[in-house]
Formats: structure tokens, sequence, C-alpha cells
């Protein structure tokens, strides 16, 4: 079964920020596939709105290569840190096999797990549907198919502070590294380059979410250098500080 909470924009007011820890929750407990990135951690506080208990956040990296929207494990477990929300990081060499895998050790731990949040706004639908299928797992979409522009305009009004982290070199300079996502930021897009995607679902650039309506803490980046990998710039984010809010 998919599941696709509104994608009106959410009066953080609404949100009870005790479901994070409560035992018990109005629609189960779930599980959230977690990048550090703005897809899955809107996805993540639009679930908790909709009655959803996070029980963990589940991150994966690829051994074989490094893809453009790595991040240091160090960063997502602050983030996962300024949740309150217990993160597993494991590489894989297959997502979808490590995926079951992670969600059927914490079932034999004994874990109740009802479901699975995923930010993908129009892609990998069959792999999500597929993994979920297997687990026996609710699907959870919160953003799917939903408009760009309308979720940009969602993290903004909600209080979410995003940078890009990574930004496809022949679309996007080196400049826009750090860039937050800001009230000009769909602006400064097209008068760039319409054709970019404003989510860059496309690939265009990935980003790190430094602070959220649910963060304890706010995460603020110290010292970077950019790099070039590949096709892609990178913000190599060497030093950090975590400020109470």
């Amino acid at each position: 079964m998919r599941t696709n909470p509104t994608s009106a924009r959410i009066d953080e007011s609404n949100i009870d920020e005790s479901k994070i820890d409560e035992s018990k929750s109005d629609k189960g407990r779930v599980v959230v596939s977690w990048t550090g990135g703005k897809d899955g951690c809107l996805a993540c506080y639009r679930a908790i709105s909709e009655g959803f208990e996070v029980s963990h956040l589940l991150n994966f990296r690829e051994i074989q290569r490094r893809g453009s929207h790595d991040i240091s494990p160090d960063l997502v477990y602050v983030q996962s840190e300024a949740l309150g929300i217990p993160l597993i990081h494991k590489d894989f060499v297959s997502y979808e096999q490590e995926f079951k895998t992670v969600v059927r050790n914490l079932m034999d731990s004994g874990e109740k797990i009802d479901g699975a949040v995923f930010g993908h706004i129009g892609t990998h639908e069959k792999l999500v549907d597929r993994i979920c299928g297997d687990l026996g797992l609710e699907l959870i979409m919160p953003l799917w198919q939903s408009n760009s522009e309308q979720i940009i305009n969602d993290l903004i009004n909600s209080g979410f502070e995003v940078i890009l982290l990574s930004v496809k070199a022949d679309l996007l300079g080196k400049e826009w590294l750090g860039r937050k996502i800001d009230e000009n930021f769909i602006r400064d897009l097209k008068n760039h380059n319409p054709s970019i995607d404003p989510c860059g679902e496309n690939g265009e650039f990935h980003t790190f979410v430094t602070d959220s309506p649910l963060f304890k803490n706010k995460i603020k980046v110290i010292e970077s250098e950019m790099v070039l990998r590949g096709s892609y710039w990178f913000l190599e984010i060497s030093k950090f500080e975590v400020e109470k809010k």
C-alpha cells in the first residue's frame, strides 16, 4: 500500500515533537530512508506530522563508487542526534538487499516496523515498491509527484535550512556550493539555467539539511573545501559546530 500524505504546506504548530519518542503513534512505526538531504528530511517531517512514529533513520553508502549525494557519516549522525532518532549507517553493494537486511535485522531484534518512508519525487518507484512489498511494509512517499517549486517553498516556509553540497559541474559552477535554499533560490536557478529542476530531481545538485523544525540542534559549517570529482563539484566539510536551539 502506498501512502502519500498531503503535499500542502505543513504548519509546524501541528507537529507534536514528542511523537519521535513515544512508544505509540496513530499510524504505526516506520523507518526513513535518509541521505542527509532535503527530500528525505521533508518526507520524515511530513510523515511525523501525519501521525507516524519514526523508529530509525537508514543511511546507505555505495562501496564501489562515491555517489554524487554521498555525505560524510559524521554529518548524518549529527543530524540524527539533532532529531533524537537513531541512525543506522551501512555500506552497500546492492541498496535493495542491504535495506531489506537492515529492516529484517531490526524486526528480528524485536522492533515493530510497519512502514518505510522515502523522499522520492518522481523516480525509483518500482524499486521502493518492491522493497516494501517483500518486507510486508507500507510504502510512504510524502513527496511523490509533488511540484518541485512547491516543495522548495514548503521547505522555506516551514523553517528548513538547506545548503547545496554537490553540483553537476557542467550545469552549476562551484560558486553554488554552500548556497542556501532561500526565497531567491528558484529565481536565481531560472536565471542561471531554466532547464534545471528546482529540486535537482535530475541529479543537477544534492543538498544537506543544517536545520529543520524538528531539529533540537542547528549545524553550522566552519571549514570546507571545494573538490571536483568526476562530473560533480563537492563541498567537503572538514569542520562543523552544533548549536543548541
